[in-house]
């Protein structure tokens, strides 16, 4: 995956000057900043990024630029990668089952924030986390709303979480709550039902909870007539955390991944053949850069342009497509409405494509060489 030194003014730009082979992924970081800035006049609490959506350092150098002070890790490496990019910023360690030596690791790396869902697991962070650090039990609810449920793998019940909250503050430690509403949430009411939730649990665990973070799950714009209500969200929880726990209201905390990301990045692929006017073929797909599709369904932000530049203005019409390898599960979702007048050698541009994108990109048959394009905008 190599980086070119260049910034270009938009993809159009980069695709008729370099004629690419390969997928590119255009990232703006004007756009990455922007979103980091309506995040922090938004969110009525502390705004930390996930960095699995997006692992690349220029995101993290340039969300450290735009005021993100804390990011949510999930591995030594990510621990190990904020310290270097971003030093001094806080970290949440918030995958709930690591190994005592990750434990150890990262308390010699100074993070002081840790999530738990299990007895097991809170037991080891007493042997190992230094009283005072902040422990965060992760609960869960079957609340839908969400591309795919985040509480099949990770939360307590709440019923398991009012123990573990009673535990940790007993050991000494600065008892939280966290929960994750699940991906490309866009139901406001999920955010309502968790966080009275997380009062109830905190009155019955007889804890005053210093913060509640209320997760990521925050969506990004996939389908075109659907754009995010961000500022909805945003007043929702500020309302209902007052609601729910008022005098008790702890400091809120979020962990958007995708939705700070996922805007900053477009995704080029050409198509490489049309198969007797039915089926189109690109140079990416499910074992690239756009590995989510099949989990969180297709993707309509698109737009094709002809090797010239310019742009298919055709009527849509419904196609499947496929990626470039030789296994027949790479293919994208559905149909995708793209040109009748689509030829091969044209580009099609995803926008979005910022999160999970480079972060699960594999050479499965040889392909995933991808270029990454800095550029001013991505749009033109």
């Amino acid at each position: 995956m190599g980086l070119s030194k260049t910034i270009f003014a938009n993809p159009t730009e980069y695709l008729v000057r370099e004629e690419p082979a390969d997928p590119v992924l255009f990232f703006a970081p004007m756009v990455l900043q922007a979103t980091a800035k309506r995040f922090l006049d938004g969110f009525p609490g502390l705004v930390t990024y996930a960095v699995k959506a997006n692992p690349d350092e220029m995101v993290i150098a340039n969300l450290a630029a735009a005021g993100i002070r804390g990011y949510d890790v999930a591995s030594v490496y990510e621990i190990e990668m904020i310290r270097r990019v971003a030093p001094g910023a806080a970290m949440h360690y918030n995958n709930p089952v690591r190994s005592k030596a990750e434990i150890a690791r990262a308390v010699e790396l100074g993070v002081q924030s840790f999530s738990v869902d299990s007895h097991s697991e809170l037991a080891k962070l007493g042997a190992l986390v230094p009283a005072g650090a902040e422990i965060s039990v992760r609960f869960k609810l079957p609340v839908k709303g969400a591309a795919y449920d985040f509480g099949a793998k990770f939360g307590a019940t709440a019923e398991k979480a009012t123990a573990l909250l009673a535990e940790a503050a007993a050991l000494g430690f600065v008892p939280s709550l966290t929960f994750h509403p699940g991906t490309q949430c866009t139901d406001p009411a999920a955010w309502d039902s968790y966080i009275r939730t997380a009062a109830t649990i905190a009155a019955d665990a007889g804890v005053k909870i210093a913060r509640l973070n209320v997760g990521g799950g925050f969506p990004a714009h996939r389908l075109t007539e659907i754009a995010p209500a961000l500022e909805g969200i945003f007043g929702l929880i500020d309302r209902v955390t007052t609601e729910a726990f008022g005098e008790d209201r702890p400091a809120l905390v979020c962990e958007p991944g995708r939705g700070l990301v996922a805007e900053s990045y477009s995704l080029a692929t050409q198509v490489r053949a049309i198969r007797d006017d039915e089926h189109v073929f690109i140079n990416d797909g499910v074992y690239g850069g756009l590995a989510e599709l099949p989990l969180i369904g297709i993707i309509d932000r698109i737009e094709v342009r002809d090797g010239a530049g310019n742009r298919r203005t055709g009527a849509p019409r419904g196609r499947i497509v496929f990626g470039p390898t030789c296994d027949s599960v790479d293919r994208l979702p559905g149909e995708l409405g793209l040109p009748a007048d689509m030829d091969e050698g044209d580009f099609i541009l995803f926008h979005g494509l910022g999160a999970y994108s480079t972060a699960t990109v594999t050479r499965f048959n040889g392909f995933g060489n991808f270029q990454i394009v800095t550029v001013m905008a991505l749009q033109g």
